[in-house]
């Protein structure tokens, strides 16, 4: 026993390196994450100023001092209260008493989620994977957030509907956007218009024939007549998807509020509040990832029905995308690590 003692003791602390390379700490891999997150936001905020400063974007800036700020806590208000509407359609169409905290944080990531997937498509699978881990089983999780999306078109139908018999612009804003619709239509040569409208309409026709017998379909409605027999928690569906839409106009309006090169006023809050529910239904029909480039010029295109210029409309526009649209994306990236945990 004393020789084995003797010789374990002769053997070295410190053995060879046989590089056998082990992997570091994850205290220390938290460490060097943050730290390459560090660089990476201070690269992009010192691109940011550059392009600013000398760039094309040198006009942009200096509209950005000439803004009223004092509109900024209310535009994070409603972002905030945006979520939490969607929480309270998701709870409604799902039918059981989800945690509002938990739920908006869904909410969050999902929104995220859309940034990257055309069509929603990311809410869906957010919201439905949301549903399956709170007990809910999968085929009725899936009909209930089909149920979600069917039930937010009536709801914003009746908001505009609501806007525009309050007197939103007055016709103005109606007016000049068939008028442009007129004039786009008048550049195109009949003969091609014709062409396009006869092939386009029938397999339009054909497809919505076999949408409307598919099995998705058929239990997406099953599931709204479902709802329909739950009035409480049918007119809390309508109501909060109503308010997620309503909300996102009203911080559309103060964002133009903001801009005072707009020249509007809050006389003409009902005309803003039209132009966004137009704007962004004719930006949503096109099946972008979360609506990047068709929303905003279909949200300029309505300010200018509205007489407002080219230039402060993509500012208000701008800033409206950006307080909505892309500020809550880091939220939703720590909210999915948050609801995985």
């Amino acid at each position: 026993m004393n020789t084995i003692t003797a010789e374990r003791a002769a053997v070295p602390a410190e053995l060879p390196d046989l590089g056998v390379r082990t992997a570091p700490l994850p205290a220390v891999q938290r460490v060097l994450r943050a730290r390459w997150t560090i660089l990476g936001v201070l690269l992009a905020g010192l691109a940011a100023v550059l392009l600013a400063t000398l760039g094309p974007l040198r006009p942009a800036a200096s509209a950005l001092g000439a803004m009223r700020w004092e509109f900024l806590p209310a535009l994070v208000l409603l972002s905030l209260l945006h979520y939490v509407c969607s929480a309270l359609a998701l709870r409604g169409a799902a039918g059981r008493p989800l945690p509002l905290a938990t739920t908006t944080l869904a909410q969050f990531a999902a929104s995220a989620a859309n940034r990257i997937t055309p069509g929603g498509l990311g809410a869906v699978a957010v919201n439905t994977r949301y549903l399956v881990c709170r007990g809910l089983p999968l085929p009725r999780a899936v009909v209930a957030v089909a149920v979600l999306q069917v039930a937010g078109v009536p709801a914003d139908l009746l908001l505009l509907g609501a806007v525009l018999g309050l007197g939103g612009g007055n016709g103005r804003m109606l007016d000049a956007l068939g008028e442009h619709a007129a004039h786009a239509a008048g550049l195109v040569p009949p003969l091609p218009l014709l062409v396009a409208g006869g092939v386009l309409l029938p397999a339009a026709v054909l497809w919505g024939r076999r949408a409307a017998r598919s099995a998705a379909v058929g239990r997406a409605l099953a599931g709204f007549a479902d709802l329909c027999r739950r009035p409480r928690d049918l007119l809390l569906t309508l109501a909060a998807s109503a308010g997620t839409t309503f909300a996102l106009a009203v911080a559309f309006a103060l964002c133009v509020l903001a801009v005072p090169a707009t020249a509007v006023g809050p006389a003409d809050l009902l005309a803003l509040l039209a132009a966004y529910l137009v704007g962004a239904a004719a930006g949503a029909a096109v099946p972008l990832p979360g609506g990047v480039g068709s929303t905003e010029t279909a949200l300029v295109a309505a300010l200018a029905a509205l007489g407002v210029e080219a230039g402060p409309a993509l500012h208000a526009v701008l800033l409206f995308r950006a307080v909505t649209f892309w500020a809550p994306v880091p939220l939703g990236l720590l909210a999915c690590r948050t609801l995985r945990r």
